[in-house]
């Protein structure tokens, strides 16, 4: 652990200005904060709290290890990215404790993907990230569907009752809507296995055993 400066001294917490919200810093427990950017258009930025100190004057200072969008990223946003992923970085800074804004709760991936409803404060993580070489951790992650693209929590997916892989609806020159009407899919490698035609059945009911979703819960 870190020697206090002098003339500095260690907070187990901070009270956000205007609310009631308590931030604590404990390293890799420490709680995750929204910081407000410099430039007012700009959506805040995503931080974990390292740790909190004070100086004489009571000034708030915390420690921070900043969390990347995928579009602040070497690589930039893909498509298999979700709208509310971040990325762990290597990045750590010191700022004032007056810009954090509010908290906010990024989740493991595997939790992300339980939850039944996703409110502002949720994100998710997956990859940690290197600032300085654009490299990630893990390398390799598990695709799905002929693309071959990692799974994004955002969009919704068809799986196949044979071999359980699962596909993206666009993939199967297939609408959002027609997916959606699926009460039963077959791709159509496991459909010339067994030597017919895709056995995808419709329903006017809907979404019918979880065949069609945006696979939640089924990491």
């Amino acid at each position: 652990m870190a020697k206090t400066r002098p003339g500095k001294r260690d907070l187990e917490s901070y009270t956000i200005r205007g609310t009631n919200k308590v931030v604590r810093g404990f390293g890799s427990f420490g709680d995750s904060v929204l910081m407000r950017s410099a430039e007012n258009e700009k959506a805040p930025y995503v931080a974990r709290v390292e740790s909190i100190e004070a100086d004489v004057k009571g000034n708030v200072k915390v420690r921070v290890r900043w969390y990347y969008r995928p579009e602040e990223s070497m690589g930039g946003r893909r498509q298999f990215h979700g709208i509310k992923e971040l990325f762990l970085s290597d990045h750590y800074d010191v700022q004032s404790a007056h810009t954090i804004e509010d908290k906010c709760i990024v989740h493991t991936f595997k939790n992300y993907t339980k939850l039944e409803d996703v409110g502002p404060e949720d994100y998710f993580c997956r990859f940690e990230y290197k600032a300085a070489t654009g490299g990630f951790t893990p390398d390799r992650v598990a695709v799905y569907c002929k693309c071959e693209m990692p799974y994004n929590p955002d969009d919704l997916m068809v799986q196949c009752e044979a071999c359980k892989d699962w596909y993206h609806p666009g993939c199967l020159n297939m609408t959002i809507e027609q997916a959606k009407q699926l009460d039963s899919f077959m791709c159509y490698e496991c459909s010339s296995i067994d030597g017919k035609r895709p056995h995808n059945k419709s329903s006017a009911s809907g979404l019918a055993n979880g065949k069609v979703e945006n696979k939640r819960q089924k990491r």
